[in-house]
């Protein structure tokens, strides 16, 4: 923004150049010093740094679950976290891993297009040797998969797109799969050199071996939900499938919960000596309660029912009447049943 200078600055200065005290030259107007952004057409930003962000969140997700369920598998301690996400050119995607490595395509359905689950070798051998019942070293030998390691392989990235379909719930329901598996990276050109993708950089300890694993989407198999990559989007679904799920494994635990139900026949105040008194034959009798009135049947320590005795084979039963809340309060009482809070 120019500045405005004041009558009397302006006098100010007119009175110095006069004088000879100061040069015109020294009150050349600088050049604006705005700040120049660089960019690059070549390398165009596809995403914004929120989107940036909200992938970040789904697969730091992705990754918590790919902990427990490898740590199950391998019986051994598996740690996995986002250590970056970043987008670049598939090019320099290409270049920046080894050879060989292990290098998923994966159907990305219902989204169009494939991505890319790059293991890297140490991790790869590390797990086999797990699996092959070995201490987890791994080979530091580096060499193509065998068919039998590339079939147990296959097994781990199964499992892990399981995880990866549940971290994506939120966005899209996405049903990851595996196509193929190739250990040279020239042979995975599933978009050209110059499209931008979005590579997830997961830093991954299998016991005391150390790798990354990589995961690229392109930006043309992303670009249908690009505009449900927003924080805002993400944390509101979150929510509402979190509450729906939340209330559906409580509801599916709770029935499975035992709880006592106990028929209440009738009640009295005894002391502790009288109990101790009590013998073969000796009649007990109870308030408010006469032969023929219904029992209260409680479920854990809440009256619920009115029941009635009776068998049901060779086991005494009861058959439940009527539910308490359907009743009076002075009924209930006059039934010979307790006060509850309902």
């Amino acid at each position: 923004m120019t500045e405005v200078l004041s009558q009397d600055e302006i006098d100010q200065l007119l009175t110095a150049i006069n004088a000879g005290d100061t040069e015109p030259e020294d009150f050349k107007s600088t050049a604006d010093s705005r700040k120049i952004k660089i960019y690059d057409f070549k390398r165009p930003d596809k995403f914004s740094k929120e989107q940036i962000r909200t992938i970040s969140m789904m697969h730091e997700t992705f990754a918590r679950l790919s902990t427990t369920s490898l740590s199950a598998q391998l019986r051994s301690v598996v740690h996995v976290h986002v250590a970056s996400v970043d987008q670049l050119t598939y090019e320099e995607f290409i270049r920046s891993i080894p050879t060989p490595t292990t290098l998923a395509v994966i159907n990305m359905d219902p989204l169009k297009g494939n991505a890319i689950l790059e293991i890297d070798p140490a991790i790869t051998f590390s797990v086999i040797d797990r699996l092959f019942g070995g201490t987890g070293e791994g080979n530091k030998s580096q060499h193509e998969l065998t068919d039998i390691e590339q079939s147990v392989m296959e097994g781990i990235i199964v499992r892990i797109l399981g995880n990866m379909r549940e971290a994506w719930t939120q966005v899209i329901d996405l049903r990851p799969r595996l196509g193929q598996i190739d250990t040279n990276p020239q042979f995975a050109q599933i978009v050209p050199p110059t499209d931008m993708v979005v590579l997830v950089t997961l830093e991954t300890k299998v016991g005391e071996v150390e790798g990354m694993i990589n995961f690229c989407i392109p930006y043309i198999t992303i670009e249908p939900i690009i505009g449900k990559l927003s924080t805002q989007f993400w944390f509101s679904t979150a929510h509402r499938a979190g509450t729906s799920e939340n209330l559906s494994v409580l509801k599916d635990k709770l029935e499975t919960v035992d709880i006592d139900a106990v028929a209440v026949i009738g009640k009295i105040d005894l002391s502790v000596r009288e109990v101790l008194s009590l013998r073969l034959g000796d009649v007990v009798r109870l308030y408010n309660t006469r032969t023929g009135d219904p029992y209260s049947l409680n479920i854990g320590s809440k009256p619920k029912f009115l029941c009635r005795p009776g068998v049901v084979g060779k086991k005494l039963a009861v058959q439940i009447v009527k539910k308490i809340a359907e009743i009076k309060q002075e009924d209930f009482d006059d039934l010979g049943g307790e006060s509850s809070d309902m």
